[in-house]
């Protein structure tokens, strides 16, 4: 976790063909959060950066994608239903190089396939699953277009 606050507002520098950092965090909440971290990791391939606990349920976890960016959830709280999505409504996309062994590998362990692996219109290469929560994820090729030049 950076604790530096100069670095943890400061824009991004990257200059790869314009592209954009990963800034937007999606987050969400689960029924079984412990389970959820165990599938994401374990099964579709996430990094476990960080969880916290409270009271013995979840109250952070950040999961971060090896090829970029990643999500934040915890601990379903009906408290939070003002500000949250309920369990089972969130939905993402996950930007891979490596879609094909991807769906394979999620395929041969049995996880639920909501769209089979396709080539879309706009360029991409992808598939969507659900994971044990009912959540939605499509993962494929297509990285966004490149930001347009800034005046």
């Amino acid at each position: 976790m950076n604790t530096d606050e100069s670095t943890q507002n400061a824009p991004s520098t990257s200059k790869t063909a314009n592209r954009r950092a990963p800034d937007v965090w999606p987050a969400f909440q689960a029924h079984d959060a412990p389970a959820l971290i165990d599938f994401l990791v374990g099964t579709v391939g996430f990094l476990r950066t960080a969880v916290f606990e409270d009271a013995g349920r979840v109250a952070h976890a950040q999961l971060d994608w090896p090829e970029g960016g990643g999500v934040m959830f915890g601990s379903y709280d009906p408290a939070a239903a003002e500000w949250c999505t309920a369990p089972g409504t969130f939905s993402a996309y996950v930007v891979t190089a490596h879609v094909d062994d991807l769906y394979r590998r999620l395929t041969e362990a049995g996880v639920k396939v909501v769209r089979e692996l396709q080539e879309r219109p706009y360029g991409s290469r992808e598939f969507s699953v659900a994971d044990p929560e009912g959540n939605k994820w499509s993962f494929g090729t297509y990285a966004g277009e490149p930001r347009p030049d800034q005046p």
